[in-house]
């Protein structure tokens, strides 16, 4: 009716092997007596047969009978009888001279109430994807070989320095560069946990607990003279921190517990304690070290370390509070996203400005009925001017 000629439609026999003689996939038809009824171009290809001769052979006798395989006889035949099914069987033949990586699948077929059985069988080489993975892995075993060579020579290196730094604190006569060689040698150690610790650690990732727990043990060994009448404590939750975020946390704990050791407890006080508390709230978290000792003098004025510290708060996106833990002194080093903190100018309190976080980039900000409030940004610090709006100022004029 639609001008189309209907064609009659093939035998099944017919039609299965035109099938897998179009396929571009290596197939193997075979009959009940494992004899191949036909085979896909495909197939011929890849072991150099002649599709010509194929069909009519025995399936073990193909190319130079290196198909004739005692397993591969009675999977073949296990198959053919509905008791197993080849799903991915992988086997190694040596064809022309080349050892091929191949992954078999073999089903057993029927047609309706016939009870004439073939078996389609496909199989697919997989020789290059082998390589490129074994070549992969080599690579990745190279790298790893010079990666752990490298971290072997980085930390031989940063020993050194350490070393180099304490003999120099040793020999030297001035007591102030004394002071300030041991303060170095401590960053260096620092510095070497951390990079101890990467090299042990996943690479996405720092067991901060660990970490902190080790630095804090080395900074004891090295500088408390006196275990019984000074320790360090720590209580760190389980977190873990990126390599960049493990650096910052070191020289700060690093810092903070060397100052603490200067300064809290001139006069030796019997049981000195320096607590490093780290607690992780969500997307938040805070760093706290705390002494026992006699406290913060009014006088302090901020040396080197408190310049370090500061830095590294900016780099975590935190904010730094001092308390009077009485007795003694609580650092915290805060990180809570929400809400922003802003940095102000020397003279200005520091708390939460969330409004003007949104608008801070542009400049200024006008409020109905209120005061203008100009913002500055100088050197990565955030100035707030006050200046009336010029109906207040008409205003105070008169």
């Amino acid at each position: 009716m639609n001008g189309l000629l209907r064609q009659p439609p093939l035998p099944p026999g017919e039609l299965g092997l035109a099938i897998v003689l179009a396929s571009s996939t290596p197939l193997v038809l075979l009959d009940a007596a494992l004899v191949v009824r036909t085979a896909s171009g495909t197939f011929c290809r890849m072991f150099g047969i002649d599709p010509q001769s194929v069909s009519g052979r025995s399936y073990f006798s193909l190319g130079s009978g290196e198909w004739d395989i005692p397993r591969l006889r009675l999977l073949f035949a296990a198959t053919m009888a509905g008791k197993a099914a080849i799903d991915a069987y992988e086997l190694d033949l040596v064809c022309n001279g080349e050892l091929q990586h191949l992954v078999l699948n073999a089903q057993r077929l029927t047609y309706g109430d016939k009870p004439e059985a073939w078996l389609l069988l496909a199989v697919n080489n997989v020789t290059e994807a082998r390589l490129t993975a074994r070549q992969k892995d080599d690579l990745i075993l190279e790298k790893q070989v010079l990666l752990q060579e490298l971290q072997h020579r980085v930390a031989n290196s940063l020993q050194i320095i350490a070393s180099v730094l304490m003999l120099g604190a040793r020999k030297v006569q001035s007591d102030e560069a004394r002071i300030h060689l041991n303060d170095a040698h401590q960053r260096v150690m620092a510095i070497a946990k951390l990079q101890r610790q990467l090299s042990t650690s996943a690479a996405d990732g720092v067991p901060l607990g660990t970490y902190l727990e080790d630095l804090c043990g080395s900074i004891a060994a090295s500088m408390i003279l006196q275990p019984d009448t000074l320790k360090i404590t720590t209580a760190i939750d389980d977190y873990v921190a990126s390599p960049e975020q493990s650096v910052s946390f070191g020289l700060i704990v690093t810092e903070l517990v060397i100052n603490a050791l200067k300064h809290a407890f001139p006069d030796h006080l019997q049981h000195g304690i320096i607590s490093v508390d780290f607690t992780a709230t969500g997307v938040g978290w805070t760093l706290a070290v705390s002494d026992n000792g006699i406290g913060k003098a009014p006088t302090a004025q901020p040396g080197l370390g408190t310049g370090i510290v500061e830095a590294l708060a900016k780099q975590l996106n935190a904010r730094i509070e001092v308390r009077d833990a009485d007795p003694g002194t609580r650092v915290l080093v805060m990180h809570d996203p929400t809400p922003q903190q802003w940095d102000f100018a020397p003279g200005h309190e520091q708390k939460s400005i969330t409004p003007l976080a949104r608008i801070a980039d542009r400049g200024f900000a006008t409020w109905p009925d209120a005061t203008l409030l100009t913002c500055t940004r100088i050197v990565m610090r955030w100035t707030f001017v006050p200046a009336v709006c010029p109906a207040a100022a008409s205003a105070s004029m008169r």
